[in-house]
This record gives structure tokens, sequence and C-alpha cells, in this order.
């Protein structure tokens, strides 16, 4: 009986200890379902079509009242037909529309793309969490195209655009002949669910929080890229690190199982406070493996910014008032390195 009786006394403890730990623990996921922001993808790449079958003039003007600067900026840096100010590229525009490679890449992007309603709704949630922790924020309008293959993503003023073409799936025909351009690593990321990422990765990246080019060390770039996924894990709560990151779920679990190594390495290497970028590239850059590290090309790539992630994510969890918008302007990357007292030690240890 009196077992019974410690036992349900040790029980009810237990209970009461996991609701203070969830009491006290930041709720990331918080509810933005009343913040009056809604996100339609502009379907730039039907409207574009339409200069195939409709008489050129009349049908660029329509446009470019529609869309603004985002139109001159399509024509002339992404597809690079000519000055917009000058009618000589309507030649131009017409033999993309001719070409087969055009009417087959529109076939797929079609099939792939009857409808963005997912992607609307990724990206409404996920700009409403940007206007919930930045109410100010002026937040861009958001186009799909398909450029050739020219550019995944585009910011501009007053837009984000999005290249379909290279969201179209990683088994997409047209990635096989693109591989010197996009190696397999990349080109297995172009799928439909790496699009809200991308554009909030981008907005953040190239709007909101631009690199400062005095940041020259590995240190600082190690930790901006880190708050730039933590900002991620802010707005984007249900996406898989591995896709905010970029990694497969192998190299994730690499960098977990060898965190303790990959610092000590860090640290033994003197590389912290190295500036050359010709030494340090290769752990903040695009790569099937970062060279040195890992048996049999299995190490992940970009292991100063995973690890700038990590050291981002503990000096919040150690700073539970510090808030999103003080973590971001927050520029002395030693200050935050201090106070995360990062001391990771391999999963197996």
């Amino acid at each position: 009986m009196m077992f019974n009786s410690y036992k349900t006394t040790l029980i009810n403890t237990c209970f009461l200890i996991c609701l203070i730990i969830a009491a006290c623990k930041p709720n990331k996921k918080i509810d933005v379902s009343n913040i009056p922001v809604n996100v339609k993808i502009e379907r730039f790449d039907k409207d574009f079509d339409l200069l195939r079958t409709k008489p050129l003039t009349p049908q660029v003007i329509a446009l470019q009242t529609k869309y603004g600067t985002f139109y001159q900026d399509f024509i002339e840096r992404v597809l690079k037909l000519g000055s917009t100010a000058d009618t000589i590229y309507y030649k131009n525009l017409r033999d993309v529309f001719a070409g087969k490679a055009y009417k087959d890449l529109k076939h797929d992007v079609d099939a792939a793309y009857p409808n963005m309603d997912k992607q609307d709704a990724e990206l409404t949630d996920a700009f409403r969490r940007i206007k919930y922790y930045y109410p100010q924020k002026r937040l861009p309008k958001v186009y799909a195209y398909f450029s050739g293959f020219q550019a995944q993503t585009t910011i501009g003023d007053g837009y984000f655009g999005i290249g379909l073409d290279l969201f179209l799936g990683a088994d997409s025909k047209f990635y096989p002949a693109l591989v010197e351009s996009f190696p397999h690593y990349l080109s297995r990321r172009f799928t439909p669910d790496n699009i809200a990422p991308r554009v909030v990765e981008g907005l953040a990246r190239e709007d909101m929080f631009p690199e400062d080019d005095r940041d020259n060390s590995l240190l600082s770039k190690m930790v901006y890229n880190g708050k730039i996924l933590y900002f991620m894990d802010q707005t984007l709560p249900d996406v898989p690190d591995s896709t905010k990151i970029g990694y497969t779920a192998q190299q994730l679990k690499w960098c977990e199982d060898f965190k303790g190594n990959i610092w000590q390495f860090f640290l033994e290497e003197n590389l912290l406070y190295e500036t050359d970028y010709q030494k340090i590239q290769k752990y903040l850059n695009e790569a099937p493996f970062t060279p040195g590290l890992g048996d049999n090309n299995e190490s992940a790539p970009k292991l100063g910014v995973w690890t700038g992630w990590q050291i981002v994510k503990q000096y919040m969890d150690k700073h539970p008032n510090v808030t999103l918008q003080q973590l971001m302007s927050e520029k002395d990357a030693q200050k935050i390195l201090n106070e995360s007292k990062y001391r990771p030690k391999n999963v197996e240890e």
C-alpha cells in the first residue's frame, strides 16, 4: 500500500516538474493567425506567356503596369534580352517563345505547379511571423517566373521572385544536363518544399540583415550565418533543420555525432579569427562535403555555418530574455560565442 502511494506521489511530482519545464520553455511556435497578412504568389510566368499569343505592345504595357520594376528587371537582368526602353528586344522575345526549349520548360512548370496554394499558405504563415517580430517591416509582393535556369530567386524594389524552373523536383529531367552549373548536391534541393525556406532566407540575407563587409573573420561569418538560421527557426517552425541548412538527414546526423570534433578542429587549426577567405571559404560554401574532415567523404559541408547555428541557439537558450530583434542587431560575434559557453561533445562521449 505504501509502495503504491509512493509511486502515485512520484508520478504526480514528475508530472508537475514536466509542467513547470514546459511553462518555462519558450514557445517557439507562436499563434500568428490573427495577423492580417495573406500571401498570394502572382503567376508572372502565366502572364508572361500571354506575350506569345497577344499583340506585344498592349500586353507589355499591361505587364509593366501590373508588375512595375519587376518586368524590367526580368527582361534585362534575368533573361538578358535587352533594354525595355527600346522595342528592339521584342525580336528576342519572339525568339524565346518560338524555341522548343521554352515550350518544354513551360509544360513541366505547369505540370509541377497547377496552383501554388501550398506555397501561398507556407509563405503566409512565415510572413505573419516576420510581421509579428518586425511589425513595421514592409513585406514584398511575391512573383513566380521561370528563367531558363538563370535565377532561382531574385529580390528587388518591393518584390521577391521565385524561379519555378529551379524548383521542379530533384528528379526533373532537366537537371542532369545542367550538372556543371547545378551539381546533384544542389539540384537535389530544387523541390517545392524548398520554396518558402529560400524566400525567407533570401529576405533575411539580402534585405533585412545584410552581412557587414567588414566582418571578415570565420567567427564573424559563423555567427552571422547562425543568426540567419535562427531567424528561420522562428519564422519557419515546421520546416526541418535539414531543409533550412540544405543538408541530407545523414549529413545532419554526422554533424550531431561529431560536433565535438568539429569544434576542436576549428580551435586546433586556429581558424576562428582567420580572415583569409581562401582558407575559410570551404567551411562556409556549398559543397558535397568538407575536405579533410570525416572518412570516405561522408562529412557535411558548410561546417562553419552549422557550428555558428549551434552557437547562436545555445546563446539564446542561455539568455531567454534576449529577443529575436536584439539577437539580430547584436554585432559582437565574440560576445555571442563567449556567452553561449559553447563546449560541444560528440554524441558517444
